[in-house]
């Protein structure tokens, strides 16, 4: 863990937490919550992944990278149309193996569905599924073992949230008395909160009640951005020489930064950020 020494943060004491180092691939939440998710489909003989995710997704590009490393084919199913020339995220994708399609975003939102689902087997034959952003049961396993190396090191415990899955993990494998809060990256998430408890309940850990999320930290929406958080992140490279992603990690610093400025710590307080990727 690395300690942020920052006169804005008032009375509390900020740790960050450099999950991005996990892997030199496949780094931070996505390695988490790949873990369990890759020897299920090892132990039952799968020889393709097929994922979701956005044109910037991290998760893409982290199951891309593990399907290199480990052998496996990977199909990536891309939320609206094709665009070209692909971007960085997509482009590294390619290079790493996998096959990219494309859905509308009305048949998207429907990804669980089973004639979606079908639909894609029908296309590209038998594959272990991974939902969007590889947030399942698994994924909240994984993400749990987080919680617990973390411990009691800090009063309250924060990540960027795009899925729920690293939140309900996080949240669940917390010891007695500690606190996970959560920073949605997507703009009008409020569904969040119900995702949170659903992939707890799938883990078999009920509502563990000791989260909550914040949702005005968005800066726009998903992988948008304003000049004032392009600002903050540059600052923070800056000040501390760590680079905070502008998708993820720097709505979160901006976001404990604030709640620091507003009092919303208390004081004293131990705030550990995990730097997911």
């Amino acid at each position: 863990m690395t300690e942020i020494a920052d006169e804005r943060l008032g009375g509390i004491r900020l740790l960050l937490k450099r999950d991005d180092l996990l892997h030199p691939e496949v780094p931070g939440n996505k390695w988490r919550k790949l873990k369990y998710n890759l020897a299920a489909a090892r132990e039952q003989g799968h020889g393709t992944l097929l994922t979701f995710g956005g044109a910037y997704s991290n998760h893409l590009r982290a199951t891309a990278a593990a399907g290199r490393l480990l052998g496996l084919r990977t199909v990536g199913v891309v939320r609206g149309e094709r665009h070209l020339p692909l971007n960085p995220v997509l482009s590294a994708c390619v290079r790493d193996g996998m096959t990219l399609t494309y859905l509308d975003r009305a048949t998207y939102r429907r990804q669980r569905d089973p004639d979606v689902v079908a639909a894609l087997r029908a296309a590209w034959g038998p594959f272990y599924l991974l939902p969007e952003g590889g947030s399942n049961a698994l994924a909240v396993r994984g993400c749990a073992e987080l919680g617990a190396e973390v411990g009691a090191a800090a009063d309250v415990v924060c990540c960027p949230v795009g899925t729920g899955g690293t939140l309900a993990g996080l949240a669940a494998g917390l010891p007695a008395g500690g606190r996970a809060l959560g920073f949605a990256v997507l703009k009008g998430a409020t569904f969040l909160d119900g995702e949170v408890r659903r992939l707890q309940a799938a883990a078999g850990v009920g509502d563990s009640g000791n989260w909550s999320l914040e949702h005005g930290y968005h800066f726009g929406g998903y992988a948008k951005t304003t000049p004032q958080l392009l600002a903050f992140a540059a600052d923070f490279t800056a000040r501390h020489g760590i680079v905070a992603d502008r998708v993820y990690v720097a709505k979160m610093l901006a976001g404990i930064y604030d709640l620091a400025a507003a009092g919303r710590f208390a004081p004293g307080a131990t705030v550990l950020a995990v730097k997911t990727g």
